[in-house]
């Protein structure tokens, strides 16, 4: 679609006047209207505008793959997610690897590593290790958006599956990543952070591996995974870039690196919003705004 000058033009109007996305959101219902769904364009919406709530578990489930691009099987597909679903919840319940007291996030843990065929045997079960805590984390903040744990469960999957296939690779790299752009936008702060030791003790892990999960509330969170389901892990470097630029004054007065540790991995909580949206300009600065039709 070219350019409409006169679309700008409303689109322009609409955001002085305080109703910003309102153009965005009648996009996002022509492209849901398509048959079969675009993905690309769902994707470059999804990298351009923060998506809708009332539309976001839609666009999650079609994006990664759980529903498929023909609308109308959506109706069948969801039926067979909820019997599969059923299914391997009956049979853990079965095997007695869960209860009727288990919390909801290690039920999922176990109907993951069922399906990835990577359940310990009853008798060898331990306490969850550090990549079973990842998951985990993931699954506390995918309950906070998510109301329907049969939704839940599938979009944390698809979520981490998708996450570890198209960026794991990616992940180890992204520390050298936050410190290039760090020396673009406030050397003073990197050397601080060499110099006090904290740099290689940041909470990287926090950050990409759980995708902010437990650091950002889900109002903030969502804005980030939009970007991650339409396929970047770079707005993870630039989140935490921002995190740093934010908490700059705080940062450079602490000389301990466990000092700096605790306060990012307890950021306030009030400010996260104005963060995100920062971090999203960063990160459109740097990498460029996908310009595909939408």
């Amino acid at each position: 679609m070219a350019d409409d000058p006169q679309r700008n033009f409303r689109s322009a109007y609409y955001e002085k006047v305080g109703f910003r996305g309102v153009e965005e959101k009648k996009s996002l219902e022509i492209l849901l209207k398509d048959h079969p769904l675009d993905l690309e364009k769902l994707s470059t919406f999804s990298q351009r505008f923060p998506l809708p709530s009332m539309y976001r578990i839609h666009v999650w489930k079609v994006l990664l793959g759980i529903l498929p691009p023909h609308s109308d099987s959506h109706t069948l597909v969801g039926g067979y997610r909820k019997e599969q679903y059923q299914d391997i919840l009956e049979g853990l319940e079965v095997m007695r690897y869960i209860n009727s007291s288990t919390p909801s996030t290690h039920v999922y843990l176990r109907m993951f590593q069922l399906e990835s065929q990577v359940l310990p045997r009853c008798s060898e079960t331990s306490p969850p290790d550090e990549e079973n805590e990842d998951f985990l984390s993931i699954s506390r903040a995918m309950e906070e958006i998510v109301d329907d744990p049969i939704d839940c469960y599938w979009l944390i999957k698809c979520f981490v599956n998708q996450f570890h296939m198209k960026f794991g690779d990616s992940v180890p790299h992204l520390p050298k990543s936050l410190e290039h752009y760090l020396s673009q936008e406030e050397p003073r702060l990197l050397n601080h952070l060499k110099n006090s030791g904290a740099l290689a003790q940041l909470p990287y892990s926090l950050w990409f591996r759980r995708c902010f999960a437990g650091c950002l509330p889900e109002s903030s969170l969502q804005r980030v995974w939009d970007k991650v389901i339409s396929g970047s892990c770079k707005i993870l470097v630039f989140v935490a870039l921002e995190i740093l630029l934010s908490y700059k004054i705080m940062l450079m007065g602490i000389n301990r690196p466990e000092g700096v540790v605790k306060f990012l991995c307890n950021i306030p909580q009030e400010n996260t919003d104005a963060i995100v949206t920062k971090a999203i300009d960063l990160w459109h600065k740097y990498c460029g705004t996908p310009m595909h039709a939408v």
